[in-house]
């Protein structure tokens, strides 16, 4: 099979085989790992298109297997996580998840915010840079730049970035946010929050105080474009 590379990390047998499945007829191709180290020597031969990883693992965590994941290339991760909490499902995010669901989840809507990550990833066939004061965002490239050097960004961080870019001095609140950038009709709002707060940490000189995504208090966020 020729579609795209998807790599399933979880030592559940019963979830890895289900997922499988699922994606063999959504036309991808599908290797499982059942633990950290054999996550990390498949994507290192294999390098995948998108890794979909449980946050508990025997031996080395989701969240480590994530950010040695992050260390090597940028490959989109969804977390699957079995903990209700919000703080679990925040620490994958802020280690650079660019998805999660909770368990028990419907395997077609993990089809579809798959399919979902690598349309986007994919990025538009013409040519298009946004630019703003420092700031460069190459969309078809997936490449963003400040001050000529190259951002680190997610698949979502980018996403993010590139939509405020196009909308300048729009408040927007969480909802739509995950309705306009990604397209979805669900999800929790504490995934725009975190990689809010993640995207200010890479492009505001002062993260703390920002001046380019600022907070609109009550309803979400605002993109502000450099003085002229």
């Amino acid at each position: 099979m020729t579609g795209p590379r998807i790599l399933v990390v979880d030592d559940d047998p019963t979830v890895s085989d289900v997922v499988r499945r699922y994606f063999d007829k959504a036309g991808m191709s599908v290797q499982v790992a059942a633990d950290g180290n054999t996550a990390l020597e498949i994507a290192a031969r294999w390098l995948p298109d998108l890794v979909v990883l449980d946050l508990m693992l025997p031996g080395m965590s989701g969240l480590e297997v994530c950010g040695a994941l992050r260390e090597s290339r940028d490959v989109p991760v969804i977390m699957l996580t079995a903990l209700g909490e919000e703080s679990e499902r925040v620490l994958g995010l802020e280690q650079g998840a660019d998805d999660y669901l909770t368990k028990p989840f419907s395997p077609r809507e993990l089809v579809l915010r798959v399919q979902s990550i690598l349309r986007r990833s994919a990025g538009p066939e013409v040519r298009e840079v946004l630019t703003d004061g420092e700031l460069a965002v190459d969309l078809a490239a997936r490449h963003a730049t400040r001050a000529g050097e190259v951002l680190l960004l997610t698949t979502r961080e980018f996403e993010l970035l590139a939509f405020f870019m196009r909308h300048p001095r729009q408040a927007y609140d969480r909802t739509q946010l995950l309705e306009q950038v990604w397209g979805w009709t669900f999800g929790d709002s504490a995934t725009v929050t975190v990689h809010v707060r993640r995207l200010r940490e890479k492009i505001e000189r002062d993260p703390a105080v920002p001046e380019r995504i600022v907070t609109v208090w009550g309803l979400g966020y605002r993109y502000e474009p450099a003085a002229s």
